[in-house]
């Protein structure tokens, strides 16, 4: 290969190195300068709230820019670097690496301007390829410096930082907003409400029947004065707490609430009321078996769960509710579940103590919602009374006449006469003495009638009286 082709190829790499420099300065520039104008559109259409017909100009004008920006720093490039548009002749490379060595000076342009005559003769051949000899150490390519392009990256960062301290301490929502509005030019759009109302409730949840107090503030730019809302079709005020925040009670509601917030022009999105459904106590009874040793007639107690018993009586509860999942029965010690049947709870007890206890009622919202206190007194059985007057006969004194009356509170179920020899009980005789098993009775008796005593030993004795206690026994 001669010295010249050298040369050539040389040339031909420093070109291609001079575009590809060019494309890296286009595509910093094409960034630093496309974002600067999207930026620019952007804040415009942010302040001023254009029209349709406005932003369609935003829209094109800002694709026609965009469009120049690329075709000069990124198409044009590409178009020389790849030979689809002729770029820079051999001669005007020849000046620029002039400009970087100047040992070459004009000797590389000389070179080239002597190869293109047409009439060469060996003479001229042997000084181009003399020329070409001494240029050949020359590193063409050191001609371009990718490094100098760094300083283009200053005005890549000016549009930058500007995205990032308006994202950051500004309006998150600014660019991506105006975006969509100049994106989507044809579509009308109104301008934000000077302020928006906040509800300032952590839970929109209010119990059946219970007043519900909506806290609401203000916020932006224009504070209003008054507020008010909107549902089921009426219009109510607010009441001002303090500048910017308002207030609503719903006294009892009872069925889930739409609503709306509104002052002057400024309409809220529509908020929810749940209201949770409370689990309620719809009937009670208690139904009463008393032990039949009592002689008292059942009965029913309703509306109430306090009462006198009996020691033993047998209860009944019979719950009937509404919105209700669960029944607890709770004394001090215990927890009892009333057993669910249809419509109503169920529980039954004998109760043998005095019991104090509480009803509550649950839901999957609520839990023991209702707690209602009550007290069960419990009755003992009393032990039987007897009284007994006696009299001596006159005519013999070892003749004693008695006359007693006996009483329970439930009934009596044996009457009897103990005797023994003094000193010795475990030789106790019994003598029955009939009554009537009623509450109350009277008795006569005569001592000794007609017992077998043993002659001259002396005697103890008294009366027995029996109730018909069936729990702890007679």
């Amino acid at each position: 290969m001669s010295h010249f082709s050298v040369i050539q190829d040389k040339l031909e790499q420093f070109i291609k190195k001079y575009y590809i420099n060019e494309l890296i300065r286009g595509g910093i520039l094409f960034f630093a300068i496309g974002l600067f104008y999207l930026i620019a559109t952007l804040l415009i259409e942010h302040f001023l709230w254009l029209n349709p017909g406005g932003r369609a100009i935003l829209f094109w004008a800002f694709v026609a820019v965009e469009l120049v920006l690329f075709l000069k720093f990124i198409a044009m490039p590409l178009a020389y670097l790849f030979r689809l548009q002729q770029g820079i002749s051999k001669e005007q490379a020849s000046r620029i690496i002039g400009h970087h060595f100047p040992e070459v000076s004009d000797k590389l342009l000389n070179v080239i301007q002597l190869n293109q005559n047409q009439r060469q003769s060996e003479l001229l051949a042997a000084s181009i390829d003399q020329k070409s000899s001494e240029l050949q150490p020359i590193p063409f390519k050191r001609a371009i410096n990718f490094r100098k392009n760094i300083k283009y990256l200053k005005y890549a960062a000016i549009p930058v930082a500007i995205v990032a301290v308006v994202t950051l301490f500004g309006d998150q929502n600014l660019f991506s907003n105006s975006y969509e509005r100049v994106v989507h030019y044809d579509t009308a759009y109104e301008p934000p409400a000077p302020f928006e109302f906040r509800v300032l409730n952590e839970s929109l949840q209010a119990i059946e029947n219970k007043r519900f107090v909506i806290r609401v503030q203000a916020v932006g730019d224009i504070i209003p004065e008054n507020a008010a809302i909107d549902y089921l079709g009426q219009t109510y005020y607010l009441d001002q707490t303090a500048p910017g925040y308002f207030e609503y009670i719903f006294d009892q509601p009872t069925e889930r609430l739409e609503f709306r917030l509104k002052s002057n022009k400024v309409t809220s999105r529509t908020y929810v009321l749940e209201v949770l459904k409370t689990p309620t106590l719809l009937e009670f009874e208690m139904v009463l078996d008393y032990p039949s040793y009592t002689g008292r007639t059942d009965e029913v107690l309703k509306s109430t769960g306090s009462a006198t018993l009996p020691e033993g009586t047998h209860v009944r509860w019979k719950v009937k509710t509404q919105n209700t999942d669960e029944v607890l029965l709770k004394t001090e010690d215990t927890v009892f579940r009333l057993l669910p049947l249809d419509s109503r709870f169920e529980f039954e007890k004998k109760v043998y103590r005095k019991m104090a206890y509480v009803l509550t009622t649950s839901n999957a919202f609520l839990k023991e919602y209702e707690n209602l206190s009550y007290d069960i007194n419990v009755l003992k059985d009393a032990y039987p009374e007897i009284r007994v007057q006696s009299k001596s006969d006159s005519t013999s004194f070892e003749t004693n006449y008695f006359l007693g009356q006996v009483s329970d509170d439930y009934g009596l179920s044996k009457l009897q006469l103990v005797y023994y020899p003094v000193a010795q009980p475990e030789k106790a005789g019994y003598s029955s003495i009939p009554i009537g098993r009623t509450n109350v009775d009277q008795f006569t008796y005569v001592f000794p009638g007609e017992q077998e005593l043993e002659e001259g030993v002396s005697y103890e004795y008294y009366f027995e009286v029996f109730d018909n206690d069936a729990i702890h026994g007679s």
